[in-house]
């Protein structure tokens, strides 16, 4: 399966729900998550369409060094995910429906290949960026975990507002939780 990469110009992103600015700097991203095929055939999944799942916040580390690049911070997630105009969701401004992303109540209740939801994709062409996986970002939380983003097939709404970000133990791995990748230029 081939690996698309995205650039999305750098600027500053309003972060979080308190707007406060942080630089990020012009990037290439994955341009849906990580999915099966994208790593060697023996990594076991669902099929070559599917995100990586079940990776500890450290293999997900090595698996974006060894595709050339490193997880993105928060705040460079959340600049991609909902650009200048500081959109609401990664798609706009239109209120979630199923055919936009896979959370709870698409009733799916699992994970889809990574380009099922095309409805959902951003502006600049990323795809899966809300639901169904949680994404591993590099920026750390208190009590040795890290922050997730995105939300997943069985987060509600909410969870996939660009600005919405939680916690995982970095040890953590959960069928609900992926990576993405970035390269710096």
């Amino acid at each position: 399966m081939h690996l698309e990469w995205i650039k999305i110009a750098g600027g500053v992103c309003a972060y979080g729900d308190a707007g406060r600015p942080v630089k990020v700097p012009t990037l290439l991203w994955t341009r849906t998550p990580i999915a099966c095929g994208h790593l060697p055939s023996d990594r076991p999944g669902l099929g070559p369409r599917y995100p990586v799942t079940e990776i500890s916040h450290a293999e997900a580390t090595q698996i974006a060094s060894r595709l050339g690049g490193r997880l993105p911070r928060s705040a460079e997630w959340e600049w991609m995910a909902a650009g200048p105009s500081r959109r609401r969701w990664p798609w706009g401004a239109s209120p979630w429906q199923p055919a936009f992303a896979n959370l709870r109540d698409s009733l799916h209740d699992t994970v889809t290949p990574v380009d099922t939801h095309l409805a959902g994709v951003t502006p600049e062409g990323m795809l899966d960026v809300a639901g169904n996986v949680w994404e591993w970002t590099a920026s750390t939380s208190m009590s040795e975990g890290a922050v997730i983003r995105g939300g997943s097939y069985a987060s509600p709404t909410l969870y996939a507002q660009c600005t919405f970000l939680n916690a995982a133990p970095a040890e953590l791995r959960s069928r609900g939780i992926g990576m993405r990748v970035v390269r710096e230029l």
